[in-house]
């Protein structure tokens, strides 16, 4: 199958590109970015990426712009909401591409996290290909965790400590001792 790869991050891609080759499928990334903050974080992620596409003769198709304010507006008042949102949104604009470039299927990275919650983003995947018209392609990619990890390494890429948004980076930085926020 022609399979176009929501890309969240080069060291995440890592495990799923590798599977889904040795079974056969062409694979294309995208990498969306409107969820991913501040702006250096964003542009750090996306030049590792670039850089392992290059060495992994990987296809990205980079999305432009950078719309922080949507993003965060759509946030605001959910925030207990916010990875399904998220999801949503990203699984909606990979699925909207992969339905315009002809892809047979789409699929997303998030499922080699053991941080991700599968369940929301397999029903998040699935909405988003039924409304688009095009299948999603679920694959339960955390048995290759540690692999992933140590090719990373191995490879020196930069690797994230948090998902990308502002509140998750809040939650992996912001220490506050039992005291309110």
């Amino acid at each position: 199958m022609k399979i176009l790869l929501h890309t969240c991050c080069g060291p995440c891609t890592i495990y799923p590109l590798k599977c889904l080759r040795d079974e056969g499928h062409s694979v294309m990334g995208f990498f969306y970015r409107h969820n991913i903050h501040p702006l250096r974080e964003c542009l750090r992620r996306e030049e590792t990426l670039k850089e392992y596409a290059l060495q992994m003769e990987m296809k990205v198709i980079f999305q432009e712009g950078y719309e922080l304010e949507e993003f965060l507006q759509s946030m605001v008042f959910r925030e207990k909401e916010r990875c399904r949102i998220c999801y949503h949104k990203r699984l909606t604009a990979t699925a909207l591409l992969a339905k315009r470039g002809k892809f047979d299927a789409f699929s997303t990275t998030l499922l080699y996290s053991r941080f991700q919650n599968h369940a929301l983003i397999r029903e998040m995947g699935e909405a988003a290909g039924k409304s688009a018209g095009v299948p999603f392609f679920y694959r339960d990619f955390r048995e290759g965790w540690q692999e992933g990890i140590e090719t990373s390494k191995e490879r020196g890429m930069y690797r994230q400590s948090y998902c990308g948004c502002i509140y998750s980076e809040k939650d992996r930085y912001f220490k506050n001792n039992g005291k309110k926020a």
